[in-house]
């Protein structure tokens, strides 16, 4: 049974059609890039596939929606809100606890955010705040993470790093991506949105940047 199953799926907003007839059948294990210019559909598709499966899966939004005075360790540590119970949850917001510290300065280091795990969100860079955003996504754990432009502040390196610890962390990825050599080199499969539509599907492996530049062109 797939993990997303779309058939011919229609979106838009404020009566502007966004995706007309997309169909797209996601499976177990798969590692998606979505790609395409700016405005082809890409965080639509990302958040009707998020709607058909919200239960075990992690979004990684494109505005990281933190909590800007609460610390990066308190906004990774939201991820698993919904696994505590209330009371715990409250003490943990006003001091947090060595068991929960334990679980996520690894995720804090991998990330490369130990010096700031008790710095408040609206103090860090942008790229910092993408990452405590995948962090949070990282300590939510479940199936399938969906990313929305993941690592779109960070540089190369950085991106690397962030991609290396998801897909470690997920069995099946699906990312809207900028960076077609990104998405070449950490998915198994392309889908290139254009004008609203899947205009192509193909296996990541023997496809080249300049393969996906008709994606690219209105």
């Amino acid at each position: 049974m797939p993990i997303f199953d779309l058939k011919d799926a229609n979106a838009g907003y404020n009566g502007r059609a966004v995706l007309s007839n997309v169909s797209l059948r996601i499976e177990k294990g798969e590692r998606v890039a979505l790609v395409g210019r700016s405005g082809a559909g890409k965080s639509t598709l990302l958040e009707l596939l998020y709607s058909q499966r919200r239960r075990g899966s992690a979004l990684i939004p494109q505005d990281p929606g933190l909590v800007k005075t609460l610390s990066v360790f308190h906004n990774i540590f939201m991820g698993r809100l919904h696994m505590n119970g209330a009371w715990y949850n409250l003490l943990n917001l006003a001091r947090p606890m060595r068991a929960e510290i334990e679980k996520i300065e690894p995720i804090v280091a991998r990330l490369g955010l130990e010096d700031e795990m008790f710095t408040p969100a609206g103090e860090l860079s942008g790229g910092q705040r993408q990452r405590t955003a995948v962090g949070r996504a990282l300590y939510q754990q479940g199936d399938v993470v969906l990313g929305d432009e993941p690592v779109s502040a960070v540089d190369g390196h950085q991106a690397r790093t962030v991609l290396d610890a998801v897909a470690e962390a997920y069995e099946t990825v699906v990312l809207a991506m900028h960076d077609v050599d990104l998405a070449l080199a950490y998915t198994d499969r392309i889908v290139g949105l254009n004008g609203g539509r899947v205009v192509m599907d193909e296996p990541s492996a023997g496809l080249t940047r300049g393969d996906l530049d008709s994606l690219y062109q209105r």
